[in-house]
């Protein structure tokens, strides 16, 4: 019997490692004529996933391949221009044996990463610190958006500009074969600590599906909402990315378009700090690698 920190590892690169497909019945926004550029990290050449730009742009955040054979560790490197970064190293202060990924930030440097590391105690997987040149500081747990149920886990963060939202994923899952459900959730901040919105499956009702939904990217104005969809039951090869938009903040989000051209196996968005360029990882063959295209957000 695998230990309940390895189970969610185990879960967590199936996200990234199976192949399912979208809800081809979505609208699909095709962007066959605008390619994607690949990201160049000088000084580093392994798999690069889960990008994050950091609000003031200096900074780009990753994570090396999700896998249980690998120590899975959160990386940055330093803006030479938007499709040029200089690799800097492993973030300091966060990374440990157990896997540590899907980096984001607020425009305060307050840093929020997914790791199993201590699972079976809390059953939390999210955490926080303050980011600085390259450190985290003040580390813990954020336990207050759990459901601490054995079985089900928080995959993927993403923390608004202004600190004052979070976006995560509910997973349940099966030993040896991975998630069996993904949801996005929102939780807002009441002045003390993170707790779930209880209007969240309102304003989530037209983005979550049977399928799985993970790797949220919300706008500076909050009412863009990007995220990856794996669904089994359609004609992609791989999972693709998705956008709903919403006209306020309070509203729910609309039907999500497909972004199609992106690649065969895509996911993982993040925003420019202007909202004009959309970064993301791709499958090449056996590697993963950053792209970037720009988009025009509607709102």
């Amino acid at each position: 019997m695998k230990p309940p920190a390895t189970i969610i590892a185990l879960a967590m690169a199936y996200l990234v490692a199976a192949c399912s497909k979208p809800d081809q019945a979505a609208t699909t926004l095709n962007l066959d004529c605008a390619q994607p550029k690949r990201v160049a990290i000088v000084g580093y050449t392994d798999h690069a996933m889960e990008p994050f730009i950091t609000r003031d742009g200096r900074y780009l955040l990753f994570n090396n391949l999700n896998d249980p054979a690998t120590n899975t560790d959160i990386h940055f490197a330093e803006r030479v221009d938007d499709f040029t970064w200089r690799y800097r190293g492993k973030v300091m202060g966060i990374n440990t044996p157990d896997l540590e990924g899907c980096p984001t930030m607020d425009q305060n440097g307050r840093m929020f990463f997914v790791s199993p590391r201590n699972y079976a105690k809390t059953l939390c997987t999210i955490y926080t610190g303050v980011f600085k040149e390259g450190r985290v500081s003040e580390v813990q747990v954020v336990d207050s958006i759990s459901n601490k149920k054995p079985g089900l886990a928080n995959f993927d963060v993403e923390v608004s500009t202004d600190g004052k939202t979070l976006i995560f994923v509910d997973s349940r899952f099966k030993p040896g074969a991975g998630p069996q459900t993904a949801n996005l959730v929102i939780a807002l901040w009441d002045g003390v600590q993170f707790t779930r919105a209880p209007d969240s499956g309102r304003i989530l009702a037209k983005v979550n599906t049977p399928a799985l939904q993970y790797a949220p990217t919300i706008s500076s104005n909050g009412l863009v909402l990007y995220f990856t969809r794996f669904d089994h039951n359609s004609g992609f090869t791989g999972p693709q990315i998705y956008r709903a938009t919403r006209v306020t903040v309070r509203a729910p989000f609309g039907e999500p378009v497909h972004f199609s051209g992106l690649g065969d196996y895509v996911e993982g968005t993040a925003l420019s700090p202007n909202d004009r360029l959309l970064y993301f990882h791709r499958r090449d063959g056996e590697k993963f690698n950053l792209y970037a295209i720009p988009v025009d957000n509607p709102l």
